[in-house]
């Protein structure tokens, strides 16, 4: 099934379904992504259309059970615990050259921005609870001079 982008700022009440119909007509004729016009034709605040990206993202990839998901302890150097819990970061494991990361889906834009500058590889994500990445996280990166298990 197909999650637009118009039709999560729709459901969220930042557009109204003819303002969604205008910006669709709007990008037909210019080619420019849903996002940037909704912003320039009707003021939507580039925050609500990174929460209704992030929204779509989560739509469309479905929520993971982290206690499901396959672990390598060994990725979790590749962020600092401080990193993990600003960013609510937590690498899983590579998948060929790509490096696996959950997060949330509140969290998910911060988390792709600190990916691009700080870790370095490609990377790929999957979406947990706030919850449940919370708990994985304190896991994973436990207070100072706790164990950390996998």
């Amino acid at each position: 099934m197909k999650v637009r982008l118009g039709d999560v700022l729709v459901r969220m009440g930042v557009l109204s379904e003819s303002e969604r119909e205008e910006v669709l007509a709007a990008q037909r004729s210019s080619g420019r992504p849903f996002g940037v016009l909704a912003e320039e034709l009707f003021g939507v605040s580039p925050r609500d259309v990174e929460r209704a990206w992030a929204a779509q993202y989560a739509e469309l990839s479905g929520r993971v059970d982290l206690g499901r998901q396959a672990t390598d302890p060994d990725v979790l150097s590749l962020v600092e615990r401080r990193q993990a819990y600003q960013f609510q970061v937590l690498p899983l494991r590579f998948e060929g050259r790509e490096l696996v990361v959950a997060t949330s889906e509140s969290a998910l834009p911060r988390a792709m921005r600190f990916a691009g500058w700080a870790l370095g590889e490609a990377c790929s994500f999957v979406v947990a609870s706030d919850g449940e990445l919370m708990d994985h996280l304190s896991r994973a990166y436990p207070a100072r001079g706790g164990r950390v298990s996998a």
